[in-house]
């Protein structure tokens, strides 16, 4: 039997060519799963409940850019998901506390890979994007 991967377009070919409902690229198993990590939030929360669980309030804290109704959004998203769990205590008023899941925390030893990439590699980033955009300035 053959080890190597199969290349992405040979993937993609058979979710396309694939005509039964079941399959089919709204049921790629790439786009699935990585559309919810995609957001603009889930990294940011994610990363944040790898070190610990968190109330809803030191969330919304944590990331003050983002709003209490996209807060409550990508956190929905990442429970559904199963990458994160949803805890209420029976408190007056109820408190609720979020906390990774056995799937989010091996989901995020992958991310952090990424994210520490991210890191290492910012200002290469920045520098390729500025030097394409004086590029594109000359072109235009």
């Amino acid at each position: 039997m053959d080890a190597r991967p199969v290349s992405m377009r040979i993937k993609l070919e058979s979710y396309r060519a694939s005509k039964d409902g079941e399959r089919g690229l709204a049921n790629c198993p790439v786009r699935t799963v990585i559309d919810t990590l995609g957001g603009r939030w889930a990294t940011l929360l994610l990363s944040a409940l790898a070190e610990k669980p968190y109330r809803f309030g030191e969330l919304r804290r944590l990331v003050p850019d983002i709003s209490q109704r996209m807060l409550t959004q990508t956190l929905a998203d990442l429970q559904r998901d199963g990458y994160v769990h949803r805890e209420v205590f029976p408190t007056k008023p109820p408190s609720v506390e979020y906390s990774l899941t056995d799937l989010g925390r091996s989901m995020f030893e992958a991310l952090a890979h990424v994210l520490g990439w991210a890191e290492r590699n910012h200002q290469a980033v920045r520098t390729a994007r500025a030097a394409y955009d004086r590029a594109a300035e000359g072109i235009e």
